[in-house]
């Protein structure tokens, strides 16, 4: 056994991705698998170069042929799996229904939504032989993806892709009771992804900046229990009286 802890990180080449296998390759006995489109992006050079613990990896989100590749990969490299965070995602379309070419449908589905299911299947018998007898499953998902915390900023595309994945997180818990599984929202990040979109809702930029985000979605896995398991969970407590702040721990489903 193993007194090393194994992640998966995707998505990992920029953004929220980079900064959760960077802080985590910080830490000791950790392994970070580094996943992304494009394994030989220089930021994952760069940081496999500062973390010799850090093993960037091929994985499309969606793709079932890359998916599978990869877990042969860390079976190879590491023999085990403990936490996985699946944070691989796309924005890339504002606007209402009247118009939303359905293609756009099809392209955040598939990433989004689907990516999920075919990550945990490929994944799935690595991760449940995990020597902590308790392996974690999260996903980084957005609030945007709530329906009881609904908010009109025209990007229904993306928030019913992650509602959906949502589903999908409850789904995952109430059929694994050795899982712990979670839905994690990073807040409004400053990322290219979310600066994109704020600019698109007249801001200047995102609001929250990345290292508190990982900081505060770290945590949450960090401490997460089957107690917390199947729950969407805010990456920290908002309380600026912005519309977009939540106040709270957990976001309504």
């Amino acid at each position: 056994m193993s007194e090393k802890t194994v992640y998966l990180v995707t998505g990992s080449n920029r953004g929220i991705g980079h900064t959760l296998a960077a802080t985590i390759a910080g830490r000791p006995n950790t392994i970070v698998f580094a996943a992304a489109r494009d394994p030989a992006a220089q930021s994952l050079k760069d940081l496999a170069a500062k973390h010799p613990n850090v093993h960037p990896i091929k994985l499309t989100s969606g793709d079932e042929a890359d998916n599978v590749a990869a877990v042969a990969e860390i079976q190879k490299t590491a023999g085990q799996l403990d936490v996985v965070i699946a944070n691989a995602g796309i924005a890339k379309h504002h606007g209402s229904l009247s118009t939303a070419p359905l293609s756009e449908f099809r392209d955040h589905w598939e990433v989004n939504t689907l990516g999920l299911i075919v990550l945990f299947q490929a994944i799935h018998k690595l991760l449940f032989a995990s020597p902590t007898g308790a392996p974690k499953f999260a996903y980084i998902t957005s609030g945007a993806g709530s329906i009881g915390g609904y908010a009109n900023m025209s990007i229904a595309v993306y928030g019913s892709s992650k509602a959906a994945a949502n589903y999908l997180v409850k789904a995952l818990d109430a059929e694994n009771p050795s899982l712990v599984t979670l839905a994690i929202s990073p807040g409004w990040v400053s990322t290219d992804m979310g600066n994109a979109g704020a600019v698109a809702a007249g801001l200047p930029q995102a609001p929250v900046n990345v290292e508190d985000s990982v900081a505060g979605i770290l945590s949450r896995i960090d401490a997460a229990t089957k107690k917390e398991s199947g729950r969407f969970w805010n990456y920290k407590i908002e309380t600026g009286g912005k519309p977009w702040d939540v106040a709270s721990d957990e976001i309504p489903w």
